[in-house]
């Protein structure tokens, strides 16, 4: 062996160490933390799986929708927060939307065109789920920013830097009617689908309103794939569901309590509804 040129004694003592760790690192750690997993964590490493009457119904740890085949909300059920991974909790395209607090200015659908769909920036996303949420719980939906009709209150206006001579509610599709009529004495327009106003300054519009719908219910989690809602949220939805299921608002608010975990180590986060796991209780009575 001492005989051996040097180089090929160095790759001989290379192979024996992607030997040994691939044997330890592969085989030998996963066997480990697969075991240990399975003797104290049973069921976290299998999924979190819930079931109802013998049948896997979801995972404490990953939401879902509680909506009908059209996409509706069933109004027996509380409905979990917002979700971008997918189409909605896919687990295979968890992600987030990627929007930022700059986002809020639409490109207004144009028929027959690449932007026939348009696309909806953060704010009017928000605006509008926020109006829907208002509607189905039968309260306000309006929050700061967000004009009447469910989207960003957002103006351009023109030129740039200087005394205004022209702005557009460029969120407010033709022939809406702009959410102010004046902006510095100018004339508010809408905005034409189509229409180039890149070059126009950009200036969200504050209202009065004060948000009643909270910000769990109109934003998506990072992962796409929370299972859980705020205390508020729920508190906001037990009205609808009691009302739904024919049941004491008081009877539906401890259930809410029974389903709220703490803060994580005591002083992490928020309180929080497993959503699941609160309509699975509602169901047994």
């Amino acid at each position: 062996m001492e005989r051996m040129p040097s180089w090929i004694r160095q790759h001989l003592a290379a192979l024996r160490a992607l030997l040994v760790l691939t044997l330890v690192t592969g085989a030998v750690y996963p066997l480990v933390v697969t075991g240990v997993a399975q003797a104290v964590f049973n069921g976290g490493a299998n999924g979190s799986i819930v079931q109802k009457d013998g049948r896997d119904v979801g995972s404490a740890i990953v939401g879902q929708s509680f909506t009908d085949a059209d996409g509706r909300p069933v109004g027996r059920y509380f409905q979990s927060r917002p979700s971008a991974a997918g189409d909605g909790y896919d687990m295979l395209s968890t992600a987030a939307s990627n929007l930022g607090p700059e986002d809020v200015v639409d490109v207004l659908p144009v028929p027959g065109t690449e932007d026939g769909e348009g696309r909806q920036s953060l704010l009017t996303q928000v605006c509008a789920r926020s109006r829907a949420v208002g509607e189905l719980e039968g309260v306000s939906g309006a929050r700061p920013y967000c004009t009447p009709d469910g989207v960003g209150a957002v103006l351009k206006v023109f030129p740039a830097v200087g005394t205004p001579t022209r702005a557009v509610s460029v969120n407010q599709a033709c022939p809406a009617a702009p959410f102010v009529a004046e902006y510095r004495g100018v004339r508010v327009e809408c905005g034409r689908p189509g229409e180039d106003y890149a070059a126009g300054r950009t200036v969200p519009v504050r209202g009065t309103a004060e948000a009643v719908v909270p910000a769990d219910a109109v934003t998506a989690s990072g992962s796409g794939l929370d299972p859980d809602i705020s205390v508020a949220y729920a508190d906001l939805q037990a009205a609808r569901v009691a009302r739904e299921r024919g049941l004491p608002v008081e009877t539906v608010r401890r259930l809410i309590a029974a389903n709220t975990t703490g803060r994580p180590l005591g002083f992490m986060g928020e309180p929080a509804v497993n959503v699941l796991e609160l309509n699975l209780a509602l169901d047994r009575g």
